[in-house]
């Protein structure tokens, strides 16, 4: 069951050049960290009750290199917070919406993540992220 919406996600050529903005705003970046199987450098930046993600390419074959070469810096994904990803990607693998991989993967901020095809939703990059390492996922059965 999705519990709401866990962070924005947005794509920039550089965390230093996208700092001042945010921090014009009141906000502060709470951590950096490396998602190395992303190839993405992630700034943490808690906004109320949710948080703001500046995604950063590590290298020009990441994902979000792609999509900056493609469309440039600007709102690459929504993360909606679920109890249990593995039950919420099999729910919506079994009601013919299209996942972008067959199991959860580690994320940022020790969350285990599933991405759901723009295709399937609207046109938008939907991930669904549960803190933590899922209890039983059917990699481990």
């Amino acid at each position: 069951m999705i519990e709401g919406i866990d962070h924005l996600g947005i794509a920039v050529v550089s965390i230093e050049e996208a700092r001042p903005f945010y921090e014009q705003l009141g906000l502060a970046i709470e951590e950096i960290e490396e998602v190395p199987q992303e190839k993405v450098r992630v700034a943490i930046i808690p906004c109320g009750g949710t948080r703001i993600e500046l995604l950063e390419p590590t290298s020009d074959d990441s994902p979000i290199a792609k999509f900056l070469a493609k469309r440039g810096p600007g709102i690459h994904h929504i993360c909606l917070a679920t109890g249990d990803v593995q039950a919420e990607g099999e729910g919506l693998a079994a009601a013919g919406f299209q996942l972008l991989r067959p199991e959860p993967t580690p994320g940022a901020d020790d969350c285990w993540v599933n991405f759901i095809h723009p295709k399937s939703a609207g046109g938008v990059l939907v991930e669904i992220s549960q803190k933590g390492k899922p209890e039983s996922p059917s990699q481990s059965s």
